[in-house]
């Protein structure tokens, strides 16, 4: 049997490559005193419009819990601010400020240079194409899983 050869996996390779976008992305959002996961966060309020803790978690791919304590942290920073539902007081409403929209369009220009430096390490086609093997590696799976 051949031994096992880490270092030309994929798996391995998939994580590494993933470590490496995501380290130089979280030293770009410190400047803006967000997380991975508050990054997520505002752009399921401020893109996708979402406005309950339950789909912004699943949204995001955290459990309800860390999503209460991430939504507390960010309301107290004043990204966003929680509202009780009007008939429903056991609802709560998300949306964001000013500042958390601000953070959005800040957050874009450096995620948008984060993917760009990545994709010029590759050709139109190469990018092309591991767009299309990445979305048939995670097709079908349960993308919900808490990862941050």
């Amino acid at each position: 049997m051949e031994p096992y050869r880490l270092q030309s996996s994929l798996g391995y390779n998939l994580s590494l490559a993933a470590r490496l976008q995501e380290r130089h992305f979280e030293d770009a959002l410190r400047t803006l005193s967000l997380t991975r996961i508050t990054w997520c966060i505002l752009l399921a309020v401020g893109n996708e419009n979402l406005s309950r803790p339950s789909d912004i978690a699943r949204f995001v791919g955290i459990d309800r819990t860390a999503t209460s304590r991430a939504l507390r942290q960010m309301e107290n920073a004043g990204l966003v601010q929680r509202e009780d539902g009007a008939e429903d007081r056991r609802t709560t409403k998300v949306s964001l400020t000013e500042l958390g929209q601000r953070r959005i369009i800040e957050g874009t220009v450096m995620a948008m240079a984060n993917n760009a430096a990545m994709r010029e390490k590759l050709s139109e086609d190469e990018y092309d194409a591991l767009l299309v093997l990445l979305l048939k590696l995670t097709k079908d799976e349960d993308t919900n899983l808490t990862t941050f």
